[in-house]
């Protein structure tokens, strides 16, 4: 299912609604709102759903949450009008489930962080209960925006039965290799694309968003 001949393109962290329409002017498919209060780039319920109103039709907002209670992301879900839940912490299969009926019609994304140990068991387990899967670093200290890499040449090792995002440290520089690589549904960019965390660079989105598309032309004409 992975390797589609559009690439989905996700930019993460968005604190500020500039932000936002500079990333959906350069043809972004989803933004995502970071809800992890420990997170340097977390945003108020509020104001991420003050700029979620003001998006145009056919763009996702992406809910990041780190081991909520289910019944706080229903509540947050319903109040953004969030079109996808992206789990990044310890939740079972199970909540994902219960999650998934509870925020219906929202969908399940759960990110698994990638490091020498992760297995295809692990894996697994959330096939069923997920549309999809958000690739990145393992950290031992933290749950996401490191700005690092990890070896791509573990993901075959995972038997990823569901569509995916690459994440992880993702940036202008190592996109190309990323996609030449991987061949991902869809890439997931944050820290990479940041003059500070939480604040967007718009010509790192501009020239990220157009070497995604670049690869995509080159692929269909033969080039890649």
């Amino acid at each position: 299912m992975n390797g589609p001949r559009r690439i989905r393109i996700k930019i993460c962290g968005m604190t500020r609604l500039e932000d936002a329409l500079c990333a959906v002017e350069a043809g972004v498919d989803a933004l995502g709102f970071i809800f992890y209060a420990k997170s340097p780039r977390s945003i108020e319920p509020s104001a991420a759903q003050r700029i979620i109103a003001q998006l145009p039709p056919l763009v996702d907002a992406v809910g990041v949450f780190v081991d909520h209670e289910l019944s706080q992301v229903e509540a947050i879900v319903k109040q953004c009008g969030l079109g996808y839940a992206q789990l990044h912490g310890a939740e079972s299969p199970e909540d994902c489930r219960l999650l998934a009926r509870m925020a219906a019609p929202c969908q399940m994304l759960k990110a698994l962080r990638v490091g020498p140990l992760s297995t295809a068991a692990e894996v697994a387990s959330y096939q069923d209960s997920v549309q999809g899967f958000v690739l990145d670093t393992y950290h031992q200290k933290a749950v996401g925006g490191t700005g690092a890499t990890f070896d791509w040449s573990m993901i075959a090792h995972l038997k990823l039965a569901k569509p995916f995002l690459l994440a992880g440290g993702l940036t202008v520089g190592n996109i190309r290799a990323a996609l030449e690589q991987v061949r991902p549904y869809g890439v997931d960019a944050n820290s990479g694309l940041e003059t500070a965390p939480g604040l967007k660079d718009h010509g790192l989105i501009r020239r990220f968003v157009a070497a995604v598309r670049e690869f995509e032309a080159d692929r269909l004409t033969g080039q890649q």
